[in-house]
């Protein structure tokens, strides 16, 4: 049901893209149970990585969570999928990540060279929000286009600096420290994320912000949006400047990398394997099932009045979940089935699709929403992320089992593409079928209209009239994603994936050039 599982699984990655990635893998492996001890320049260097991780969930948190439910007053839910075309270049940085990882200025080093100038375009590009972005809301017909564009601009921004800093982290840490990378990441990410949505969205709340805040109320919360933005362009100038004249980059070695042309050969030659293309197939099929329950359930719990501040709660209650059923779940796909967790899970994520239906159809007419109906909100919330994140970690885990040491990286940047884009690409077409399928006409004493629309819906009132929902577009979709997502499974996923987990090793290496 929540969104937001999607977005983790987005900026989580299960590789960095160069070689060296194989021992970073197993340092983290090995010492699960043992971190060593960071030494004082590797604690420096570590929480350097924590912000600049931190930095980059800032605008992913607000392009995969809060603006979609900020807009969903006044825009429609194919509108609200144009604005999900936005999130795509966190799906797709492999296309340009060779370039990021090979071209740089000796002057500047190999990964302040695109650190620097992204971090730089960002604080400007907020900068400007800053002062227009409350405006552009405000609207009554906010500008979809103009606003996907700019949200693309700050995603592709923050992809490219990610995968900057993934290889900067190689780096940056000593051999010994190399496990607490990841931890840097998911510190990071997780924190400019929660701060983007669940923070954000609570003081941005007129409703919680005149209960705890104010004595006189105001339609407005107490953090707007175009406040927030300008505060993070003066966070991302103050980084930026103490990179460019304090902290310094040790100069890259000559064997730290393949050429471009080598890694494009290297990605063409994995996709050319018969088992790999239909691999790839099952990760771009396998997330149709469940898109409708993720992309679109939270929505419509807004739409008939479930406080957005609440809904985001689900954030904060999921993340010490997810480390905890992550660490399990790692140990359970340690078998000679790595994919068996991922199988069950496959099944408790389209039960939790019906139920995510059977709760928006129970939704209270009267907008009274009483706390067993909150706690079913929240349990099903959670539970529904419970699966994906056993999910994530079952497919990492085969991942890391399958993929050639030789270019490690590599193979698993390419997998984890495919893997993010199989829950990116359905979404723009679940949010354009809900309108499409859905019928409501508004009936007023001097006329009578389609009112599918937020600005329709409000149209009609202003008019006197009633908006009736005669067919609620989001109960066909998710049915007929759940129904897809069945027989996929059934048809073509499970046959695939019991052959494709009993294949050796070696059946997944490749030679190369």
């Amino acid at each position: 049901m929540s969104d937001s599982k999607e977005i983790h699984q987005e900026i989580r990655k299960e590789g960095f893209f160069d070689e060296e990635n194989s021992n970073l893998s197993s340092t983290a492996n090995g010492s699960a149970n043992a971190y060593p001890s960071l030494n004082n320049k590797d604690l420096k260097n570590f929480i350097l990585l924590v912000i600049l991780y931190l930095l980059q969930g800032v605008p992913v948190g607000l392009a995969f969570g809060s603006v979609p439910f900020l807009l969903k007053s006044k825009l429609s839910y194919s509108q609200i999928g144009i604005f999900s075309l936005a999130t795509y270049p966190y799906s797709l940085k492999l296309l340009w990540s060779p370039i990021v990882d090979a071209t740089y200025s000796k002057k500047l080093g190999r990964r302040k060279s695109w650190i620097i100038p992204i971090q730089i375009l960002t604080g400007v590009v907020f900068m400007w929000l800053g002062t227009h972005i409350d405006q552009m809301f405000d609207k009554e017909k906010p500008d979809v286009y103009s606003l996907t564009l700019l949200f693309f601009t700050l995603v592709l921004f923050s992809a490219t600096q990610d995968i900057a800093v993934d290889g900067w982290a190689l780096t940056l840490l000593s051999k010994s420290s190399l496990s607490y990378a990841s931890t840097a990441q998911t510190i990071g990410l997780n924190t400019g994320y929660f701060l983007s949505f669940t923070v954000f969205l609570t003081f941005n709340s007129a409703e919680f912000s005149n209960k705890y805040f104010r004595g006189v109320p105001s339609e407005k919360g107490i953090l707007e949006l175009g406040n927030y933005l300008s505060f993070w362009s003066l966070i991302y100038f103050g980084v930026t400047a103490w990179l460019l004249f304090v902290k310094s980059e040790d100069a890259p070695q000559i064997d730290d990398y393949m050429d471009i042309k080598t890694v494009y050969r290297t990605i063409w030659n994995i996709f050319k394997m018969p088992h790999m293309r239909k691999f790839i197939t099952v990760l771009l099929l396998s997330k149709i099932g469940f898109i409708a329950n993720e992309a679109v359930t939270g929505l419509k719990l807004l739409e008939k009045g479930f406080n957005k501040e609440d809904l985001a709660l689900a954030v904060l209650i999921d993340f010490p979940i997810q480390i905890l059923v992550g660490y399990y779940a790692a140990k359970w796909s340690n078998g000679s089935q790595p994919l068996k967790p991922w199988i069950y899970a496959f099944y408790g994520r389209l039960f939790f699709s019906i139920v995510g239906m059977l709760v928006v159809h129970s939704f209270p007419d009267d907008k009274e929403i009483s706390n067993g109906f909150y706690f079913t909100v929240i349990a099903s919330t959670v539970l529904s992320s419970f699966t994906s994140t056993v999910q994530f970690v079952s497919l990492s885990a085969f991942m890391s089992l399958i993929a050639d040491p030789i270019i490690g990286g590599t193979y698993m940047t390419l997998l984890a593409t495919f893997s993010n884009f199989g829950g990116t690409w359905p979404r723009f077409f679940v949010l354009e079928a809900v309108d499409y399928f859905t019928e409501a006409v508004c009936y007023g004493q001097n006329a009578t209209f389609s009112c599918v629309t937020e600005y329709d819906k409000s149209t009609c009132k202003d008019l006197g009239g009633t908006c009736v929902v005669n067919r609620d577009g989001y109960y066909i979709t998710s049915i007929i994603c759940v129904t897809t997502g069945t027989l996929c499974l059934f048809g073509f996923i499970l046959p695939q994936i019991k052959n494709l987990q009993v294949l050796p090793p070696k059946a997944w290496k490749i030679r190369v050039e």
